[in-house]
């Protein structure tokens, strides 16, 4: 359920619209308390998932290869290959790099969890200010889980997840090490956003894993009882529209 330090009466769902609603309904149902100081801690949080969900629609349009590090690729204008990941070239901006990725997907490769990270760093960039989105982020170093601290990740166990969350399908007997498991961006109604396999339903994501294991498996896919979330309390204090989400309801 929602709790509201300053405004006990909290917000009325019916001043919320769309996905903001459907969201705030989630949270508000779950035995999990997300406690917020004041409204627009609440609406920025709602705006941030939002985001996510967004950004998981984009990369879903976008175009990028699923595809091992082996043979992944990443535009050479914004990225430079090492031996732990892709690397922000010097000379160009966090923003522009991270747009790259959504607006040419065409020309990168990777696999799911990179693509969760770029998902959650194109809804930091939509929610916050660019300017700050630029200070907080040089240097970026991206592949698998690598991200830069200040993206502040948080993975907790349960199973009452919440549009925007970050699940994880795993497979514990996979043919290939790339089909361990898929990571996938919950978008409600029982509809996740995996790179590499799609917008699918729990089971239509546990079907397509189990097409992917060795022979003699006996094993089927499942879901886990975890969430990855980002920290939306962390960023708030860089709201783009700060006298939005500053408001006391």
């Amino acid at each position: 359920m929602i709790r509201i330090a300053t405004a006990p009466n909290g917000i009325h769902p019916d001043s919320l619209q769309g996905v903001k609603r459907e969201i705030f309904m989630a949270m508000n149902a779950s035995r999990e308390i997300f406690s917020f100081f004041t409204p627009g801690e609440l609406l920025f949080e709602l705006q941030l998932r939002e985001n996510i969900m967004n950004a998981a629609h984009q990369m879903h349009q976008s175009g990028a290869a699923f595809t091992t590090f082996q043979y992944s690729q990443f535009n050479p204008a914004y990225w430079v290959r090492s031996s732990r990941g892709y690397l922000l070239r010097p000379d160009v901006l966090p923003s522009d790099a991270i747009r790259d990725v959504f607006n040419n997907g065409k020309i990168y490769g990777f696999e799911c969890s990179t693509a969760m990270v770029f998902i959650f760093y194109k809804a930091v960039l939509d929610s916050i200010r660019p300017s700050d989105f630029n200070y907080l982020f040089g240097g970026l170093l991206v592949w698998n889980w690598n991200y830069d601290p200040d993206l502040v990740i948080v993975t907790r166990r349960g199973t009452e997840f919440i549009p925007g969350d970050v699940v994880y399908f795993y497979n514990p007997d996979h043919k290939q090490v790339i089909w361990l498991g898929e990571n996938a961006v919950f978008l409600g109604n029982d509809q996740y956003f995996g790179h590499g396999i799609g917008v699918k339903m729990a089971k239509e994501m546990i079907e397509a894993l189990n097409t992917l294991r060795k022979e003699g498996a006996t094993r089927s896919a499942y879901l886990l009882n975890q969430h990855s979330r980002l920290d939306a309390k962390y960023f708030h204090r860089y709201a783009r529209n700060s006298q939005q989400f500053r408001k006391e309801g």
